[in-house]
């Protein structure tokens, strides 16, 4: 008889939430515990591995689990190793899977977390039914999962698919954080959106804006949002050159992939309209003819808090 559970695991920087998720993309019980309280990964494995028997056990018994799926920062589905990542406390290359399947008894399969958020989309979001597009999270950072097919690109060695890392000003961009200059990562990010407010508020001394009311330094993609929707012009403009750059890239993407929509997830999405409009405009105004207007722009359509948990528990679905 075919096991009616997975379970969906989200690995995050500060907290890792586990859920047991049903057929149907239900997460029925769910708990979380902090991911950098233990220095040495064998003792957060053991923390996790009593938190997942402690949720199987509120819903079901362990025979009737099909498999554990793992969303992870640097995540390699090929190896089932998390590799130098870094928001995280373990260092160097972590067999993960293998680990966590010793403790626990039950197959593991891993991937990185926009992948995670792309195979959440394709099971049990907007992507039902979609063969070929492109999810892209918009967080910290820029995440990327690519479907073509149906299939989840992972390239040669599990990471494929890093478009936040495509380069988009070749001269005088900003330093990302993963040592390059001129990333989309370091434009249309949360972290961006707020770098390119205070390269406004220095190079605009005499502009009013209640931006102004926040040390500089302190300010955040929410305060800009915030400041937008009570109409201030200045924030309307970071969004608006936010969502040019991300249509700018989008345009280079859709020559590559032809997606049939690119998913937008994350914090930033909450930007709704905001962010949108300028994203569709340029995308259209940059596009190569053959492709303009074929391509939807779509919000996810898995609760943010649920989103990554149930990315992850798909992967649980194809172990074998």
């Amino acid at each position: 008889m075919d096991k009616p559970y997975v379970v969906g695991i989200d690995v995050g920087g500060t907290n890792t939430v586990v859920g047991i998720v049903d057929k149907r993309g239900q997460i029925l019980t769910s708990g979380s515990i902090k991911t950098a309280k233990h220095a040495v990964v064998e003792d957060y494995l053991d923390e996790l591995t009593e938190l997942i028997n402690k949720l199987i056990g509120e819903v079901t018994t362990k025979d009737q689990i099909k498999g554990i799926g793992a969303g992870t920062p640097n995540g390699n589905y090929f190896s089932g190793s998390i590799e130098f990542a870094p928001n995280l406390p373990w260092k160097g290359v972590i067999p993960f899977a293998q680990m966590l399947e010793e403790r626990v008894g039950i197959p593991v399969a891993l991937t990185n977390d926009a992948n995670a958020a792309a195979i959440g989309e394709m099971t049990y979001g907007a992507a039902r039914g979609m063969k070929d597009f492109i999810v892209i999270t918009l967080g910290t950072g820029v995440g990327s999962g690519v479907v073509v097919n149906g299939q989840l690109v992972y390239g040669h060695d599990g990471f494929a698919g890093e478009l936040g890392h495509v380069i988009m000003r070749r001269n005088n961009g900003r330093m990302c954080g993963c040592g390059r200059t001129g990333c989309l990562e370091a434009y249309s990010s949360a972290t961006g959106v707020a770098r390119t407010a205070r390269e406004y508020l220095e190079l605009r001394p005499e502009a009013h804006t209640r931006l102004r009311n926040i040390p500089i330094e302190e300010i955040t993609s929410k305060d800009v949002f915030d400041a937008a929707m009570a109409g201030d012009e200045m924030a309307k403009e970071i969004f608006r050159f936010t969502g040019e750059i991300l249509g700018e890239a989008f345009a280079d993407f859709v020559a590559f992939s032809s997606p049939e929509a690119i998913i937008l997830f994350g914090g930033l999405a909450k930007a709704g309209d905001l962010i949108m409009n300028p994203i569709r405009e340029a995308m259209e105004k940059n596009m190569l003819a053959i492709f303009r207007n074929k391509v939807q722009l779509l919000f996810s359509e898995l609760k943010e808090s649920d989103a990554a948990v149930l990315g992850a528990s798909a992967l649980g679905w194809e172990v074998k």
